[in-house]
Protein backbone atom coordinates (compact mmCIF):
# COMPACT_ATOMS: atom_id res chain seq x y z
CA UNK A 1 0.00 0.00 0.00
CA UNK A 2 1.19 3.37 -1.04
CA UNK A 3 -0.91 5.70 0.51
CA UNK A 4 -2.23 5.97 4.06
CA UNK A 5 -6.22 5.19 4.13
CA UNK A 6 -8.38 6.86 6.50
CA UNK A 7 -10.31 4.57 9.02
CA UNK A 8 -13.32 2.43 7.00
CA UNK A 9 -15.63 2.28 9.49
CA UNK A 10 -16.46 4.09 12.97
CA UNK A 11 -15.60 2.71 16.41
CA UNK A 12 -18.51 1.48 19.07
CA UNK A 13 -19.97 4.82 20.00
CA UNK A 14 -19.43 6.03 23.41
CA UNK A 15 -21.08 8.73 25.82
CA UNK A 16 -18.41 11.45 27.12
CA UNK A 17 -20.12 11.67 30.35
CA UNK A 18 -19.58 8.10 31.61
CA UNK A 19 -16.50 6.04 32.59
CA UNK A 20 -14.91 4.45 29.23
CA UNK A 21 -13.68 0.74 29.52
CA UNK A 22 -10.90 -0.42 26.72
CA UNK A 23 -12.90 -3.80 25.39
CA UNK A 24 -11.69 -6.52 23.28
CA UNK A 25 -14.00 -5.36 20.49
CA UNK A 26 -12.42 -1.68 20.35
CA UNK A 27 -8.51 -3.21 20.39
CA UNK A 28 -9.73 -4.97 17.40
CA UNK A 29 -11.43 -2.07 15.70
CA UNK A 30 -7.77 -0.30 16.12
CA UNK A 31 -5.77 -3.31 14.93
CA UNK A 32 -7.63 -3.29 11.71
CA UNK A 33 -7.37 0.11 10.76
CA UNK A 34 -3.63 -0.28 11.14
CA UNK A 35 -3.16 -3.19 9.31
CA UNK A 36 -5.55 -1.36 6.72
CA UNK A 37 -3.15 1.03 6.45
CA UNK A 38 -4.32 3.93 8.53
CA UNK A 39 -2.43 6.78 10.36
CA UNK A 40 -2.22 6.61 14.16
CA UNK A 41 -3.44 10.28 13.97
CA UNK A 42 -6.50 9.41 11.68
CA UNK A 43 -7.58 6.05 13.94
CA UNK A 44 -7.41 8.60 17.17
CA UNK A 45 -9.44 11.27 15.01
CA UNK A 46 -12.22 8.79 14.66
CA UNK A 47 -12.56 7.21 17.90
CA UNK A 48 -12.93 11.29 19.11
CA UNK A 49 -15.36 12.01 16.85
CA UNK A 50 -17.50 8.68 18.31
CA UNK A 51 -17.65 10.09 21.54
CA UNK A 52 -14.61 8.65 23.26
CA UNK A 53 -12.61 10.54 25.83
CA UNK A 54 -9.41 11.52 24.42
CA UNK A 55 -6.92 9.71 27.46
CA UNK A 56 -8.99 6.37 26.50
CA UNK A 57 -8.52 6.40 23.52
CA UNK A 58 -4.80 7.04 23.36
CA UNK A 59 -4.44 4.41 26.13
CA UNK A 60 -6.18 1.89 24.10
CA UNK A 61 -4.12 2.94 20.83
CA UNK A 62 -0.92 2.56 22.67
CA UNK A 63 -1.85 -1.17 23.73
CA UNK A 64 -2.64 -2.24 20.66
CA UNK A 65 0.21 -0.37 18.24
CA UNK A 66 3.32 -0.19 20.71
CA UNK A 67 4.21 -3.61 19.52
CA UNK A 68 3.92 -2.38 15.97
CA UNK A 69 6.04 -0.99 13.75
CA UNK A 70 5.53 2.15 11.75
CA UNK A 71 7.59 4.09 8.84
CA UNK A 72 8.37 7.51 8.80
CA UNK A 73 5.49 7.88 6.73
CA UNK A 74 2.94 6.63 9.27
CA UNK A 75 1.94 4.06 7.68
CA UNK A 76 2.25 0.00 9.10
CA UNK A 77 4.91 -1.73 7.61
CA UNK A 78 4.34 -5.92 8.49
CA UNK A 79 7.75 -7.82 8.76
CA UNK A 80 7.91 -11.25 7.40
CA UNK A 81 9.01 -11.97 11.15
CA UNK A 82 9.68 -10.59 14.06
CA UNK A 83 12.99 -11.72 15.21
CA UNK A 84 12.70 -11.54 19.39
CA UNK A 85 15.73 -11.09 21.44
CA UNK A 86 16.86 -14.03 23.29
CA UNK A 87 15.48 -14.57 26.44
CA UNK A 88 17.79 -13.21 29.80
CA UNK A 89 17.77 -14.94 33.27
CA UNK A 90 15.46 -13.04 35.53
CA UNK A 91 14.80 -13.10 39.53
CA UNK A 92 12.84 -16.36 40.69
CA UNK A 93 11.03 -16.01 44.13
CA UNK A 94 12.55 -18.62 46.61
CA UNK A 95 9.12 -20.13 48.26
CA UNK A 96 9.55 -23.80 47.79
CA UNK A 97 6.01 -24.45 47.54
CA UNK A 98 5.37 -22.94 50.87
CA UNK A 99 2.57 -20.16 51.39
CA UNK A 100 4.93 -18.61 53.18
CA UNK A 101 9.06 -17.82 53.67
CA UNK A 102 10.88 -17.13 56.93
CA UNK A 103 13.40 -14.70 56.21
CA UNK A 104 16.71 -14.63 57.45
CA UNK A 105 15.98 -11.43 59.62
CA UNK A 106 12.98 -13.18 61.16
CA UNK A 107 10.34 -11.39 59.15
CA UNK A 108 7.55 -14.17 57.75
CA UNK A 109 6.92 -13.26 53.74
CA UNK A 110 3.51 -14.57 52.53
CA UNK A 111 2.65 -15.66 48.98
CA UNK A 112 -0.89 -14.59 48.75
CA UNK A 113 -1.44 -15.34 44.94
CA UNK A 114 0.93 -15.80 41.83
CA UNK A 115 0.43 -15.78 37.84
CA UNK A 116 2.48 -17.57 35.63
CA UNK A 117 2.38 -15.80 32.15
CA UNK A 118 3.78 -13.29 33.15
CA UNK A 119 5.60 -14.45 36.11
CA UNK A 120 3.13 -12.33 38.91
CA UNK A 121 3.51 -13.13 42.85
CA UNK A 122 1.69 -11.00 45.40
CA UNK A 123 3.10 -10.76 48.77
CA UNK A 124 2.23 -10.54 51.79
CA UNK A 125 3.21 -8.96 54.72
CA UNK A 126 6.82 -7.87 52.81
CA UNK A 127 6.78 -5.00 55.02
CA UNK A 128 5.70 -4.37 58.95
CA UNK A 129 4.02 -1.19 59.29
CA UNK A 130 6.84 -0.42 61.12
CA UNK A 131 8.86 -0.09 58.07
CA UNK A 132 6.20 1.22 56.04
CA UNK A 133 5.87 3.97 58.58
CA UNK A 134 10.05 4.45 58.55
CA UNK A 135 10.20 4.65 55.25
CA UNK A 136 7.34 7.42 54.69
CA UNK A 137 8.78 9.48 57.79
CA UNK A 138 12.14 9.36 55.80
CA UNK A 139 11.35 10.30 52.35
CA UNK A 140 8.45 12.49 52.86
CA UNK A 141 10.90 15.92 53.64
CA UNK A 142 12.70 15.06 50.07
CA UNK A 143 9.48 14.03 47.93
CA UNK A 144 9.35 16.42 44.28
CA UNK A 145 7.07 15.76 41.31
CA UNK A 146 8.41 12.43 39.73
CA UNK A 147 10.17 11.77 36.40
CA UNK A 148 9.97 9.05 33.46
CA UNK A 149 13.12 7.92 31.69
CA UNK A 150 13.85 10.74 28.78
CA UNK A 151 14.14 8.30 26.02
CA UNK A 152 15.93 10.18 23.57
CA UNK A 153 18.88 11.25 25.63
CA UNK A 154 18.66 8.64 28.62
CA UNK A 155 17.99 11.44 31.30
CA UNK A 156 14.98 12.32 32.86
CA UNK A 157 11.80 14.23 32.54
CA UNK A 158 8.52 15.14 33.91
CA UNK A 159 5.39 13.60 32.35
CA UNK A 160 1.78 14.16 31.94
CA UNK A 161 1.70 10.23 32.32
CA UNK A 162 3.17 10.11 35.58
CA UNK A 163 1.38 12.50 37.96
CA UNK A 164 3.10 11.37 41.67
CA UNK A 165 5.44 13.25 43.97
CA UNK A 166 8.73 11.00 44.38
CA UNK A 167 12.27 10.56 45.52
CA UNK A 168 15.04 8.03 45.41
CA UNK A 169 17.29 6.18 48.58
CA UNK A 170 20.54 5.24 47.61
CA UNK A 171 21.19 1.86 48.19
CA UNK A 172 22.08 1.43 51.42
CA UNK A 173 21.70 4.77 52.67
CA UNK A 174 20.04 4.05 55.91
CA UNK A 175 19.93 1.01 57.82
CA UNK A 176 15.91 0.50 57.53
CA UNK A 177 16.92 0.79 53.45
CA UNK A 178 19.91 -1.70 53.76
CA UNK A 179 17.51 -4.18 55.78
CA UNK A 180 14.84 -4.07 53.08
CA UNK A 181 17.48 -4.30 50.40
CA UNK A 182 18.72 -7.63 52.11
CA UNK A 183 15.00 -9.09 52.58
CA UNK A 184 14.28 -8.51 48.73
CA UNK A 185 17.93 -9.85 47.65
CA UNK A 186 16.91 -12.60 49.64
CA UNK A 187 13.16 -13.58 48.57
CA UNK A 188 13.86 -12.73 45.08
CA UNK A 189 17.55 -14.40 44.40
CA UNK A 190 18.81 -11.32 42.87
CA UNK A 191 21.94 -9.61 44.61
CA UNK A 192 21.63 -6.58 46.15
CA UNK A 193 24.16 -5.13 43.90
CA UNK A 194 21.90 -5.68 40.87
CA UNK A 195 19.26 -3.06 42.20
CA UNK A 196 18.55 0.34 41.55
CA UNK A 197 17.75 2.36 44.60
CA UNK A 198 14.82 2.27 46.38
CA UNK A 199 12.18 4.93 44.38
CA UNK A 200 9.07 6.32 47.12
CA UNK A 201 6.31 7.55 45.35
CA UNK A 202 3.43 9.39 46.78
CA UNK A 203 -0.20 9.86 44.71
CA UNK A 204 -3.22 12.15 46.49
CA UNK A 205 -6.71 12.05 44.86
CA UNK A 206 -6.85 12.02 40.74
CA UNK A 207 -3.15 10.94 40.59
CA UNK A 208 -1.90 8.09 38.35
CA UNK A 209 0.42 6.27 36.68
CA UNK A 210 -0.77 5.22 33.07
CA UNK A 211 -0.08 2.14 31.05
CA UNK A 212 3.64 1.54 30.58
CA UNK A 213 6.17 -0.98 30.74
CA UNK A 214 9.19 -0.68 32.85
CA UNK A 215 11.71 -1.91 30.76
CA UNK A 216 14.41 0.21 28.84
CA UNK A 217 13.06 0.44 25.25
CA UNK A 218 16.13 -0.81 22.96
CA UNK A 219 14.73 1.49 19.70
CA UNK A 220 14.95 4.59 21.75
CA UNK A 221 18.41 6.13 20.87
CA UNK A 222 18.85 7.04 24.53
CA UNK A 223 18.41 3.42 25.64
CA UNK A 224 22.14 2.76 25.48
CA UNK A 225 23.14 5.28 27.71
CA UNK A 226 21.10 3.75 30.13
CA UNK A 227 22.20 0.61 29.63
CA UNK A 228 25.97 1.39 30.81
CA UNK A 229 25.02 1.18 34.34
CA UNK A 230 23.76 -2.39 35.22
CA UNK A 231 21.66 -3.49 31.48
CA UNK A 232 18.67 -3.76 30.92
CA UNK A 233 15.76 -3.90 34.09
CA UNK A 234 14.76 -7.09 34.43
CA UNK A 235 11.70 -7.09 36.84
CA UNK A 236 10.22 -4.83 39.02
CA UNK A 237 8.88 -5.10 42.99
CA UNK A 238 6.10 -2.70 44.06
CA UNK A 239 5.62 -2.58 47.70
CA UNK A 240 2.47 -0.93 49.22
CA UNK A 241 2.95 1.66 52.22
CA UNK A 242 -0.47 2.77 53.28
CA UNK A 243 -3.66 1.31 52.27
CA UNK A 244 -5.72 4.08 50.05
CA UNK A 245 -8.93 5.11 50.66
CA UNK A 246 -10.11 4.42 47.57
CA UNK A 247 -8.37 3.44 44.37
CA UNK A 248 -5.00 2.76 43.84
CA UNK A 249 -4.41 -0.66 42.47
CA UNK A 250 -1.54 -1.67 40.04
CA UNK A 251 -3.30 -2.95 36.75
CA UNK A 252 -1.98 -5.17 34.42
CA UNK A 253 -4.34 -4.22 31.67
CA UNK A 254 -3.07 -7.43 29.17
CA UNK A 255 -3.70 -9.75 31.38
CA UNK A 256 -7.03 -8.52 33.37
CA UNK A 257 -5.31 -8.21 36.31
CA UNK A 258 -5.68 -6.28 39.23
CA UNK A 259 -3.23 -6.13 42.51
CA UNK A 260 -5.16 -3.93 45.05
CA UNK A 261 -2.48 -1.88 47.31
CA UNK A 262 -2.84 -3.08 50.62
CA UNK A 263 -0.01 -1.96 53.67
CA UNK A 264 3.00 -3.81 53.71
CA UNK A 265 2.14 -5.81 50.79
CA UNK A 266 3.73 -6.22 47.64
CA UNK A 267 3.81 -7.16 44.35
CA UNK A 268 6.77 -8.84 41.94
CA UNK A 269 6.50 -9.27 37.96
CA UNK A 270 9.51 -9.91 35.50
CA UNK A 271 10.45 -9.84 32.33
CA UNK A 272 12.87 -11.87 30.80
CA UNK A 273 13.38 -9.33 27.19
CA UNK A 274 12.62 -5.76 26.07
CA UNK A 275 9.50 -6.77 24.31
CA UNK A 276 5.40 -6.02 24.43
CA UNK A 277 5.27 -10.28 24.55
CA UNK A 278 5.92 -10.11 28.03
CA UNK A 279 2.44 -9.06 28.81
CA UNK A 280 3.31 -7.08 31.41
CA UNK A 281 2.45 -3.68 30.77
CA UNK A 282 0.91 -2.34 33.87
CA UNK A 283 -0.02 1.23 35.37
CA UNK A 284 -1.26 2.42 38.43
CA UNK A 285 -5.06 2.99 38.97
CA UNK A 286 -6.54 7.09 39.76
CA UNK A 287 -6.42 7.43 43.90
CA UNK A 288 -9.88 7.99 44.23
CA UNK A 289 -9.71 8.97 48.19
CA UNK A 290 -6.65 9.53 50.58
CA UNK A 291 -3.23 9.07 49.62
CA UNK A 292 -1.14 6.40 48.15
CA UNK A 293 2.08 5.40 49.42
CA UNK A 294 4.41 3.10 47.12
CA UNK A 295 8.29 1.70 47.43
CA UNK A 296 9.64 0.86 43.78
CA UNK A 297 12.25 -1.56 43.83
CA UNK A 298 13.52 -2.02 39.71
CA UNK A 299 16.11 -4.75 39.40
CA UNK A 300 18.97 -4.76 36.72
CA UNK A 301 20.88 -7.56 34.85
CA UNK A 302 24.12 -6.67 36.07
CA UNK A 303 25.83 -4.68 38.71
CA UNK A 304 24.33 -1.22 39.07
CA UNK A 305 26.23 1.92 39.50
Amino acid sequence: MTQAQQPQSRPLSQPQSRPQSITDELRRWISEQARAGCRPDDVLSAMLASGWHEDAAIDAMEQVLRPLVYSQRGTLQQPAAEVLAPAVPVPQPAMDGKPYRLMSDGHRVHVLSSLKSPQVVVFGGLLSDAECDGLIALSAPRLARSETVQNETGGSEVHAARTSEGMFFERGERPLIGTIEARIAELLCWPVSHGEGLQILRYEPGAEYKPHFDYFDPTHSGTPRILERGGQRVATLVMYLNTPDGGGATVFPDVGLEVAPVRGNAVFFSYERAHASTKTLHGGAPVTAGEKWVATKWLRQGVFT
